[in-house]
């Protein structure tokens, strides 16, 4: 059984010793995307949803891709379409079409390897996905009090505040935090290095002298504490049994964080992503630095941060819209001097249609 907070694969249901079967090309598959340069992260998330699938398809008689047909996925689509969560809502369409992605990309594979004669899934729609805001990001009182829950007179409490004062000052993703290695953080010139992120790219951000000073407690006072002889890899953050914290753990610890400040917005570790973008940002950072900082191949990522961090424009609909607040807006004053400047510029109704003098 794994750590807390890891996932499991899932297992792919048939026969392993078939040869056409989905448990063998489903493996020949990851193999292929890992010679490729996938991330782990990626193949283990496409297994899952090709698992979810095989295990759809062998309930109706269908234990081969080839014996796969385009209506057979259509009709998987409308089932991914009527699936509800727990709480009896549906799935976005984003996350319907993050079940159906790997499955276009598998069966491209199996085309092009001739392990199936043609491509069903090369006609499949996929849903448009909808573009959302990200959910409202911390204000930087909210944030000083999810910070302050961590209890930092014990090893475990105080190694949460600085992975989170990390988080809060570079806004790195969970699983760039998870892997982050004790010589990755440069104390003296303030860096820190971000190795094989999102799209396996390398970049070096920089870090606040108070994030600096947490992690320095955290490294004296706290890793020793955790660290073994099988720490090869020297990783900066650890679990007590001196093993690396999965990515789903830390969102399991930055969600109750944010839960016991009472703070009423809801989020994990990507809400400290959010809020370092927006702060940046109001605070006058030009946005190709923040995207620098958040790691954005594309600069319309980032972008959707102007799209909530409205202060300045806050700033000027007070100054300018008169229903904005209860204060009175001065009108422009109309002047009482009746001299032919004024009166000409505004046409008098009985003169329309007179004959002019002359």
């Amino acid at each position: 059984m794994g750590r807390r907070g890891e996932h499991t694969d899932r297992v792919v249901p048939g026969d392993p010793a078939d040869p056409a079967g989905w448990p063998h090309l489903v493996d020949e598959f990851g193999e292929w995307m890992g010679a490729h340069g996938y991330s782990e992260r990626t193949i283990g998330n496409r297994r899952s949803h090709l698992a979810i699938l095989a295990g759809w398809l062998t309930e109706r008689g269908v234990t081969r891709p080839v014996e796969v047909t385009r209506p057979m996925l259509e009709r998987y689509q409308r089932h991914v379409f009527h699936l509800r969560k727990a709480n009896g809502e549906p799935l976005s369409f984003r996350s319907q079409s993050q079940r159906l992605l790997p499955i276009r990309a598998f069966f491209k594979w199996a085309a092009r390897q001739r392990h199936v004669i043609h491509n069903p899934a090369s006609e499949i729609e996929l849903p448009k996905v909808e573009h959302r805001l990200p959910r409202p990001a911390l204000t930087a009182a909210e944030a000083e009090a999810v910070l302050a829950q961590c209890d930092v007179s014990e090893p475990l409490g105080l190694r949460d505040r600085a992975m989170l004062e990390v988080l809060y000052s570079t806004g790195i993703r969970r699983a760039e935090l998870s892997r982050l290695a004790v010589f990755d953080l440069d104390a003296e010139r303030r860096t820190l290095m971000v190795q094989q992120g999102k799209g396996r790219k390398d970049r070096m951000v920089p870090i606040g002298e108070r994030a600096l000073v947490w992690v320095s407690r955290y490294l004296v006072e706290v890793r020793p504490l955790f660290a073994t002889g099988a720490d090869e890899h020297r990783t900066l953050f650890l679990t007590t049994d001196g093993t690396a914290i999965s990515p789903d753990r830390l969102t399991d610890l930055a969600r109750g964080y944010v839960q016991a400040s009472g703070v009423e917005k809801q989020g994990a570790c990507h809400l400290f992503r959010h809020t370092m973008a927006t702060l940046m940002l109001e605070g006058g950072a030009d946005i190709r630095y923040i995207q620098a900082m958040l790691g954005h191949a594309e600069l319309s990522t980032t972008q959707i941060y102007t799209q909530v961090s409205i202060r300045a424009l806050q700033a000027v609909h007070e100054a300018t819209h008169p229903g904005a607040t209860n204060t009175h807006h001065r009108q422009p004053k109309v002047s009482d001097d009746p001299s032919p400047s004024c009166s000409s510029s505004v046409p008098d109704p009985s003169q329309k249609n007179r004959t002019p003098p002359g």
